[in-house]
Formats: structure tokens, sequence, C-alpha cells
């Protein structure tokens, strides 16, 4: 393997992943690196497989596991991938090939094909061989079963602020439809872009230390949308979307299955703090806002209601 490994997989891990998932990250092949980030207070695995890496949070956290992590990676290029999201064992070959052809995208988005939690017998299915990129057409918009790359615009970031956010959570958004991206997790970005975002993150982050003791923010759409804002030019083609058939299989599970209380109004309000010529992250912000207030209004609901069950 190379010093400079063509592909970082980086993964924030309590441990408690399946056998089954360490199996088939194992099998992804060629020149690739795989980044376990666990939170302090849990013991890192002897592992001796060469390309990976076990390290550790300084902080409990999604946020600042995928965020060590990222910074550790030495890949040309990064895929965040959580431990119960499983990639195809050829994904290297397909990034490979992607830049070599496109090397001024940003990004390659990977087609994601969602199965339910209580149905997981399709993460099991042998995956079918990935489209070879030679032989697609681009194109801005593709119909289901098209193959072809269809091209990923830079978000709309200078849409205007709609100040109807302001009165309340009956206003529905429509300024993050379209074939852009907002979240960073599963889809394969340059490591310069990353790791230059994540330097301007942790100084927005200084001023905010509270959010350094708060695991229950996200830091998946924000880093996508920071990069975009760092590196802005309106109506930039950043990258491309993979056909099918899938390169990712991810898990479909509502927060509350999972048993976690999320919100994403902190990332949101970075967003702002950092960039506030941008009406897209305020109509996001307000959006999140009353989203946030009615989370926390159910939770202390049932919080009080399992209080006076027990009395």
């Amino acid at each position: 393997m190379r010093n400079t490994p063509l592909l970082s997989i980086v993964t924030p891990t309590r441990g408690s992943f399946s056998s089954h998932w360490f199996e088939q990250l194992c099998a992804v092949s060629g020149d690739v690196e795989f980044v376990l980030v666990y939170p302090p207070g849990v013991s890192k695995p002897s592992i001796s497989a060469p390309r990976i890496r076990c390290i550790q949070s300084p902080f409990k956290g999604e946020v600042f596991q995928r965020f060590v992590g990222l910074l550790n990676a030495s890949g040309t290029y990064i895929m965040a991938l959580d431990d119960d999201d499983y990639v195809h064992p050829d994904v290297s070959q397909l990034v490979d090939s992607y830049f070599q052809n496109f090397p001024e995208s940003w990004c390659l988005r990977l087609h994601v094909k969602k199965v339910d939690a209580s149905h997981q017998d399709g993460l099991q299915a042998s995956w079918a061989p990935i489209p070879d990129i030679h032989q697609l057409q681009t194109a801005s918009r593709r119909g289901h079963d098209d193959l072809v790359l269809q091209e990923v615009p830079i978000a709309p970031l200078n849409n205007p602020f709609d100040i109807r956010f302001l009165i309340g959570p009956y206003v529905k958004r429509k300024d993050m439809q379209g074939p852009h991206i907002e979240n960073f997790n599963n889809k394969v970005w340059k490591r310069e872009l990353v790791h230059s975002t994540l330097n301007d993150i942790a100084r927005v982050m200084t001023i905010s230390y509270a959010l350094t003791w708060i695991p229950q923010w996200s830091l998946d759409r924000m880093l996508g949308l920071f990069i975009q804002a760092k590196f802005f030019e309106k109506d930039k083609l950043m990258g491309h979307w993979m056909p099918m058939p899938e390169q990712i299989r991810y898990v479909c599970m509502d927060q509350s299955e999972k048993g976690e209380f999320r919100l994403i109004l902190p990332a949101d309000a970075l967003l702002v703090k950092k960039f506030p010529q941008y009406g897209y992250f305020w109509n996001l912000f307000f959006e999140q806002f009353w989203v946030a207030i009615k989370k926390v209004s159910r939770k202390c609901l049932d919080d009080m209601r399992s209080w006076i069950a027990q009395k």
C-alpha cells in the first residue's frame, strides 16, 4: 500500500458492530485504510490487520469521534461510514476511476439502497458489479432506471431567507429540493477540502465550548454544507451521483429506535454563525428551531409520564 492510501473509510463506533459488518468492511479491496474511532472509556480492540487503524476520541459523542477520525484520515479521498452501513467491496476501484475521469470534482455521491431495520436480509445479498464509469454518459437529470452519471450542483446557498419561518412550523422548506446534496456521510470527498473545512469548524466551535460536551447533535449535514459554503461558487458542478445498482446499503431506522435523542439545531446554529450571508442557512435554522421545540416538548412530556407512572 502506498504511503498515502487512495481512500480512507472513517467509522465512529462504540464497538458494538456485528461480526458480519466487520467481515464485509475487511472485504473491501484495494488501496484503502479503515479508521475506527472509539469513545473515551471504551477499550480499543487489538486488530492486527495492517489496513485498520483504531483510535480514541478525547470526547464522547458521534460528532467528535467522527471529527477526530476524519482529521486522522490519510487517504487522498475520504468517506464517512457508520458501523451499520455497508459499502461495495470494489468501491476503491470506482473511486480511482471516477476521479481520474473527473479530477475537478469535489465529491462522488454513491447510490444508496435503504434497508428496513426489520428486514435486513438485503444486507446479506451479493453485490452486483459497479457500472463502468467509462461507459456512462453524464446528465443533469435521470429517470429511475437510467444508467447515467447524474450531475450534482452545489447547494443554492444564496437563496433568500423566507421570513415566514419566523412565525412557526407551518411553512415547509422547498429550497432544499433538487439534485444538490446536504449530508456528508456515505459520499466520497477530496481529503484536502475536508481537512481545510474541519479546521474552520474547529475555530468556529472554540467560542461554543458547550458543544464539545453535547453528544446528541450531528456533524453529517453540517460538514457537507460547510464545505459547500467555504468554497461556494454559484451554479458550480461539484460532482456526480452514481446510478444503481447500489454501492452503499444503509439500515433505515428511526432515531427513537436507536434509543437516541438527537437535535440538529446546534449544527445549524454554527452554519448561521459562520455564514450569515446565506439565506439557505437561515431557512434551515428556523425550520430546525421549530422541530427542536416539538422534540424537546415531546421528550419532556414523555419523561413526565414515565416519572408519574413510577410513583
